[in-house]
Formats: structure tokens, C-alpha cells, sequence
């Protein structure tokens, strides 16, 4: 069970540091590069080297995850000689914690020298011409909590973090989705790799044919639970973003269908497509520089 301060907690700025402060006192990594695995997707902190792993429930002011799929760890360690740390498990609106909450963990990495953040998910396919086990980089989102006020960002601002109104129309980095593009086609992915735009709903349950009907109308391409409210709050801190969607279920649009979406799905596909998405993360990363002006 969780406590009640556990919900009434944020993520306030004294919070953010103390929590980073205890982390950076624990490892000699001093990471750069910030990993979010998704569901079923959380081989990509065991490439890391020398890692260090902190469980979420030692680590002051973090939340804890409940999702089967998500391991619940910290790991620091290098992916290609970058310095990272890599959430092996996040949080999510459905949990029951506050969505300023769940974006913790973004802001402490922000404090502790991130620099890039990379994340990864498992969506639905609303792209008719989506395949299970596709994978598309996100260049845009859709973010329907936030269109019924329920943001990250909500409440009064602290310039430390940043400005009150930040930008969303370039929210997830042009430089770092050419190279996703060009390190697939070196790795001859470019037969699955796809970009489109990811849509956010609260969960836990899959959507409705409806619902996934409109969202399609909207103009989404891939639909899932997480991963928005975290680009929001690494935007906001100045961080660069990139993500990806693994497809791991085609979304319900016909009523005459006998499919039904399930968890189960979500973590076998990642599970059969984890080592291609592994290799296309591990690649970029290797060819990230150290400072916030060049991407390769």
C-alpha cells in the first residue's frame, strides 16, 4: 500500500535535488544521457557497463512502480563509453499518483547533468499500415489529459526549472530523429522503422473502437499511456528529447472484430523485438557528443 504522503508529495525543486543529491553521493556515474524503458523494454539498462542499480523503493522521494513489465530500478553504468542511467520501470497516470508525481524522475536527472532523454513505450497501432512489432520514432504528440488541464507543468512555476510557457512545437528533437533515420538504414531497419504521432490516454484500460476511431480522425498514429507527461517536463527543464514506440498491438477499429488488447501482447512483442530497438538506441547513443549544441 502506499503511504499518504506519497500522493500529496510532487516534485518540488528542494525535493528534485535532494533526491539527485543522495544519488550522485551513491555512484561515481555522472550521466548524460537519461533512458525510460517501457513495457517489456527494459533489456536496454542491461547494456549497460559496470552498472550500478538503485531499487526505486530505496531512493528518497521516488515513487514506486506496479506494472508487471517494469522492474522498478535505477541502473547507472556507460552505453558506448556515454555515461547514462536508465529507468527500468516508469510511472504512470493510472497508478494513482499525482502526474507531477511521476515526472520526478525526469527532473532529478535533469539536476544530476542529463542531458538527452530517450524513451521508449509500448503503443497501440492506430496507422492502418502499422505492423505488430513496427517501431516508429514520434515527432509529435497528442496530449489529451492536458486538454482537460492535467499537465505536469500545472500550479505555480519555479524559474529554476523553467519558464512558465515553454514550447511544445519542437518537443521532440529533429537532429536526434534524422540519426534514429540514418542508423537504421546502416543497420537495414528501415523495413519496420516508422515516424508518426503518438497520442496519451490516462488508462488503465484500452480504448474503446470509438475512441480509437477518433484519435485516428485527430490524426494519431500510435496510442498509449505514458511518455508525454515526461517529455513535457524534460522540455520544460531544457532537456532534448527523443521516442520511440514499439507497436505491440494492432488498436481495435472494427466492430465486427474478435481482437482484444492486452498487457500480455504488449510484453511478448517487446520481448521479440527488444534486441532491434536495443541495437538502434545503443547506436545513437554512441554517437551523441557531450554538450547540449551538437546531436552527432
Amino acid at each position: 500500500m502506499f503511504s499518504v504522503s506519497e500522493f500529496i508529495s510532487g516534485n518540488s525543486y528542494e525535493e528534485c535535488q535532494a533526491t539527485a543529491d543522495w544519488l550522485l553521493s551513491n555512484t561515481q556515474v555522472r550521466p548524460i544521457v537519461g533512458i525510460v524503458c517501457g513495457s517489456g523494454l527494459g533489456g536496454l539498462a542491461k547494456m549497460l557497463k559496470d552498472p550500478q542499480v538503485f531499487k526505486y523503493s530505496d531512493i528518497p522521494n521516488f515513487p514506486r512502480s506496479t506494472v508487471h513489465g517494469h522492474a522498478g530500478q535505477l541502473v547507472f553504468g556507460t552505453l558506448k563509453g556515454k555515461p547514462c542511467v536508465c529507468m527500468q520501470g516508469r510511472f504512470h497516470l493510472y497508478e494513482g499518483y499525482p502526474i507531477q508525481k511521476i515526472t520526478l524522475p525526469v527532473r532529478v536527472f535533469k539536476l544530476m547533468g542529463v542531458e538527452t532523454m530517450i524513451m521508449t513505450n509500448a503503443a497501440g497501432g492506430l496507422n492502418q499500415d502499422y505492423k505488430v512489432g513496427d517501431v516508429m520514432v514520434i515527432k509529435d504528440h497528442i496530449n489529451m489529459p492536458g486538454f482537460a488541464g492535467v499537465s505536469p507543468l500545472a500550479g505555480p512555476n519555479d524559474d529554476r526549472f523553467g519558464v512558465r510557457f515553454p514550447c511544445m512545437s519542437d518537443a521532440y528533437d529533429r537532429e536526434l530523429r534524422e540519426l534514429a533515420h540514418d542508423v537504421a538504414t546502416e543497420l537495414g531497419y528501415n523495413d519496420f522503422l516508422r515516424e508518426g504521432v503518438y497520442c496519451v490516454l490516462g488508462g488503465p484500460s484500452f480504448e474503446t473502437i470509438a475512441e480509437c476511431r477518433m484519435l485516428h480522425m485527430l490524426g494519431a498514429d500510435a496510442v498509449g499511456m505514458s511518455t508525454v507527461h515526461e517529455v513535457i517536463v524534460a522540455r520544460h527543464a531544457g532537456m532534448r528529447c527523443f521516442a520511440l514506440s514499439l507497436i505491440s498491438n494492432r488498436a481495435v477499429m472494427d466492430y465486427d472484430s474478435q481482437e482484444k488488447a492486452n498487457h500480455e501482447e504488449v510484453l511478448e512483442t517487446g520481448r521479440q523485438t527488444a534486441e532491434k530497438l536495443e541495437n538502434l538506441v545503443s547506436t545513437m547513443v554512441a554517437r551523441l557528443e557531450h554538450g547540449n549544441d551538437n546531436a552527432f
